[in-house]
């Protein structure tokens, strides 16, 4: 089976075209491809398809084979697959994932796509359809107990849930496997667990930030989780309309209208690392 290895702002997935590669067992899959000593290595799998509401379909697993809804980083390294390998010759198209259509511009130099920006859709913040567990319809800078620490915490879905918690420290000497991990498995509030994001806003225009991704673990990135923590930031207050997310593997920029009608829109690099074929 080919596949190509691609990442957004060091987010990487396994990519494969199944325009021309047929999987079975897509969960099984993506565990055995993810695994970073015995597989190809990566924090998940994504297929490439033909759409049914969209131009294109991006199918999204976790490194442990659970199925997810939403890729931020994921979508942007679909778009440039897409482009650079000649499906379209269109600089705007749609992608969905698990039913959710986003709109796609991409930038090109050169014949290749370097940036992406999307659509991400409105923010979801009420507590049910995140879901999060709360006396409250919205979980805004609400005060929450782990492992014996009080965070306070902003909860928004952008199509899958995050919980967003800002923090004094610099997020690098936070300590994200331990209470990311404590976060991720409270089931008791978080019902589909969740993804837990740890900022620290720098001024209006700047949040540094590390994402424990929900059946990954820490990542280098993560794109959804930063529209959330912007959305988070914007609802709390902290910062400006238009921002620059730094997390370890690099930038992101976010902009929203702080309308909860509106959209958030994501603007990022996708790259590819290398190609090759496994035996499976």
């Amino acid at each position: 089976m080919k596949f190509t290895k691609m990442h957004g702002c060091g987010n990487d997935y396994i990519y494969i075209d199944c325009f021309k590669e047929t999987v079975i067992n897509e969960s099984e899959l993506a565990v055995k491809l993810s695994d970073r000593h015995f597989g190809i290595g990566g924090d998940g799998m994504i297929l490439i398809k033909k759409g049914t509401k969209a131009d294109f379909e991006m199918v999204m697993y976790n490194a442990d084979g659970s199925r997810g809804a939403m890729c931020g980083n994921g979508i942007r390294c679909v778009a440039k697959y897409i482009f650079d390998n000649g499906y379209t010759d269109k600089t705007s198209f749609s992608i969905e994932s698990m039913g959710a259509v986003k709109y796609i511009d991409v930038t090109v130099e050169n014949g290749k796509v370097i940036l992406a920006k999307v659509d991400m859709g409105a923010p979801i913040l009420k507590a049910a359809d995140i879901p999060v567990k709360s006396d409250s319809e919205k979980v805004i800078s609400e005060k929450i107990t782990v492992a014996g620490r009080e965070f306070t915490m902003t909860c928004v879905s952008m199509g899958n849930p995050h919980a967003v918690m800002f923090i004094e420290e610099h997020p690098s000497d936070f300590d994200l496997d331990f209470y990311g991990a404590k976060f991720e498995c409270n089931t008791d509030i978080f019902p589909n667990r969740i993804n837990a994001e740890f900022a620290k806003v720098i001024d209006r225009k700047n949040i540094e930030m590390r994402v424990f991704e929900r059946g990954t673990g820490e990542t280098l990135a993560c794109g959804t989780g930063t529209c959330a923590t912007v959305v988070a930031a914007i609802l709390n207050g902290y910062v400006d309309n238009d921002v620059t997310v730094h997390l370890i593997g690099g930038d992101l920029q976010i902009q929203w209208s702080g309308k909860e009608e509106d959209s958030v829109f994501m603007t990022g690099p996708a790259a590819t690392v290398f190609t090759g074929e496994i035996d499976l």
